[in-house]
């Protein structure tokens, strides 16, 4: 969809703008098209409590019934009360390798469709269009799956096995194209957004409650050239919302250190960039080591293909291997072989810090040790994982111009090791720049950034809605909640669908009617000359 730069005239204001389009953003989106789930007639369930719940009223749909009082009595492996209940309902005892059948059927219902828009900077997909083709997601296949399209289903037809029960990240970025595709939610999206700010509107005069504005930047193939190449122009957009859905992940901006030399050229922020430094030719077995820090799974993925080039990897991270907060020990070792070997590596080959000289005994934190890339032999003349050492419990303290780092113990001992490459992996940053302060103010902790595990953003945790929030109509999903996993990312977005749904049985008024003419002539003015690539095209 095109978005033009024009001024909505009175009443002509969207019910839902969702600003993401990954698969937070398409789950929601599919629940606001009319698809409904009610209790299956045939139902049966592991946990008869939920089942007993559910039987009492079934001909609700579960957007209609009290989530709360479904959700008493549940646990499971989110924080998020609904996420547990959806997951249970989608995927019931799943954790135990089980497949029973889900006790949902899904109707499509036109009538109970809210009228939105889907702004995202790419495909359908969000940030696993980005991802690295080849490695296995962590989450079993089904995990990853959205409502209605069984994704092993859907992955027989493009391969004849599945490996593991996991798939690839461009196989997943593929099956969420497809399913916008194939659940008809396409005029929702309109890709190549960039959202630059999202502001509360006031109520004027004559009643018409507050909104919000969202204004950006849409990416748009201009003028066709003389050798068939087209400009790329960027168009700006204005729109209004009754609600706005924050779904943007926390992909956007890697996190660093903040240490001195963290800019230089051999330092890099993204897995990417080790990608290219290998199809580049840069990285074989004669190469200085290259410098991981991170223990979380993208830095494992890493270790992985550098070893896999036969160039020596050192391995630095915070935590002790045995920490029970270190992804590597939630992990069932037969499902993850490829991480379990990781752990291996970094609890079998650490680094043995040699006890400060007698004469530096009296000011051990400014013993510095020079480390060789021969000293990868821990303790054994034959390692098992030859030409890789970890450093647990130490943090990278500076990276100097002649590519040495220098890294320090808990305890205070330095060592300086000199790379090829320095990696650092430890996670990322959502960017929330369209919001004040960059969305800081909605955090747990308002003094500090807002980061998926340590600061997610506020939620009522029954409606998803933002808690501070400078007006009505605030919801956020997915990773800014602190949900990371797709199996849990859903339980959002039956909240605020269920939330939505509620509020617009309890008022429907001349807004919520001149919303639905807005609708309907946004579909009459689509044109479908679109392909995966392209963007489809709206008149506001």
């Amino acid at each position: 969809m095109d978005l033009d730069d024009k001024e909505s005239l009175p009443g002509e204001i969207l019910p839902v703008v969702i600003i993401g389009n990954g698969p937070s953003g398409i789950c929601l989106s599919y629940l606001l098209s009319g698809y409904t789930p009610y209790l299956s007639p045939e139902a049966s369930h592991p946990n008869p409590l939920l089942l007993s719940k559910l039987v009492e009223q079934p001909h609700l749909s579960l957007l209609e019934q009290d989530l709360e009082y479904l959700c008493e009595g549940l646990e499971g492996r989110s924080s998020n009360p609904v996420a547990v209940l959806f997951d249970s309902l989608l995927l019931p005892d799943s954790d135990f390798g089980l497949d029973y059948t889900s006790p949902l059927e899904w109707r499509y219902e036109p009538e109970r469709a809210i009228p939105h828009l889907v702004l995202g900077k790419g495909p359908p997909g969000g940030a696993w269009h980005a991802m690295e083709g080849s490695m296995l997601t962590l989450s079993l296949a089904n995990w990853m799956e959205l409502p209605g399209l069984k994704l092993k289903d859907w992955m027989r037809e493009k391969r004849r096995n599945v490996r593991n029960d996991r798939a690839t990240p461009a196989e997943i970025a593929s099956y969420y194209q497809h399913y916008v595709s194939q659940m008809s939610l396409e005029r929702n999206f309109a890709c190549g957004t960039k959202v630059t700010s999202v502001t509360m509107q006031p109520g004027n005069q004559e009643g018409s409650p507050p909104c919000w504005r969202v204004m950006g930047l849409q990416r748009r193939e201009g003028e066709e050239l003389g050798d068939g190449s087209s400009v790329t122009e960027e168009v700006p957009f204005s729109v209004l919302a009754h609600n706005v859905v924050l779904a943007t992940g926390t992909h956007d901006i890697p996190a660093r250190l903040g240490v001195e030399g963290e800019s230089l050229p051999f330092v890099c922020h993204s897995f990417w960039e080790l990608e290219a430094a290998i199809s580049r030719g840069e990285l074989d077995q004669s190469s200085d080591p290259v410098l991981v820090v991170g223990a979380g799974l993208t830095a494992a993925d890493a270790v992985l293909a550098t070893h896999h080039l036969n160039t020596p990897v050192y391995h630095a991270f915070r935590r002790s291997v045995t920490d029970p907060g270190l992804i590597f020990n939630q992990l069932p070792k037969l499902l993850y072989p490829e991480y379990h070997k990781v752990h291996q590596m970094m609890t079998q080959q650490q680094h043995q810090s040699s006890p400060p000289a007698q004469d530096r005994t009296q000011d051990p934190h400014h013993h510095t040790t020079p480390l060789s890339s021969s000293s990868f032999s821990p303790s054994s003349s034959s390692p098992p994982y030859p030409g890789y050492l970890s450093f647990p419990c130490h943090r990278v303290v500076e990276f100097r111009p002649d590519r040495k780092c220098v890294l320090e113990s808990d305890s205070g001992q330095r060592t300086v090791v000199q790379v090829s490459k320095a990696l650092v992996l430890i996670g990322a940053h959502p960017n929330l720049s369209f919001l004040g302060d960059n969305g800081r103010t909605f955090g747990i902790n308002s003094e500090e950034p807002i980061t998926c595990r340590r600061n997610p953003i506020e939620v009522d945790p029954f409606t998803n809605k933002v808690v501070a929030a400078d007006g009505p109509g605030m919801y956020a999903m997915g990773p800014l909640v602190g949900e990371n996993f797709v199996r849990f990312l859903k339980g959002g977005a039956l909240a605020i669908a269920s939330n939505l749904a509620k509020r617009q049985r309890e008022g429907r008024g001349e807004g919520d009617l001149a919303a639905d003419r807005l609708m309907d002539k946004w579909v009459d003015r689509q044109v479908t000359r679109q392909t995966q690539a392209e963007v489809c095209v709206l008149d506001l």
